[in-house]
């Protein structure tokens, strides 16, 4: 479970950082420095571009396509029964785009965590194509 955290933390991290509904993220930090700081806006960019070439890459290879839009699906059916249910409210902007921020994280999470999951319930290792 600890693992799954840590996971899920690290993308959420890693979409918040480049973007949320505050003046603290990349691509306003971006905007206003690219003319000042240019290598490091290259650099920061870089990094987070390998982030999510990771978490992308994982995700694809473990869930599919298919196992994204279905963790995508429950991730907003949960949203909607907390919306329902008057345990949440969407009423501003930021409010969706953070709901959006850590729905995508879930599933960005989930994806790089299905291996574990798999094993655990299997008791099967997952081994990658060894021709690549």
């Amino acid at each position: 479970m600890a693992g799954f955290l840590a996971r899920w933390l690290f993308a959420f991290l890693l979409l918040a950082i480049t973007y949320n509904p505050t003046e603290w993220n990349y691509l306003i930090w971006l905007k206003s420095n690219w003319d000042v700081e240019p290598a490091i806006a290259v650099l920061v960019g870089l990094l987070l571009t390998a982030g999510y070439i990771i978490y992308l890459r994982a995700t694809l290879r473990s869930i599919g396509p298919v196992g994204i839009g279905l963790v995508a699906a429950i991730v907003a059916a949960v949203i909607w029964v907390l919306i329902d249910q008057g345990l949440f409210k969407m009423e501003t902007s930021a409010v969706r785009t953070w709901m959006g921020i850590v729905a995508l994280s879930f599933v960005l999470g989930i994806g790089l965590s299905w291996s574990f999951v798999r094993r655990f319930l299997s008791g099967q290792y997952d081994v990658d194509d060894s021709d690549e």
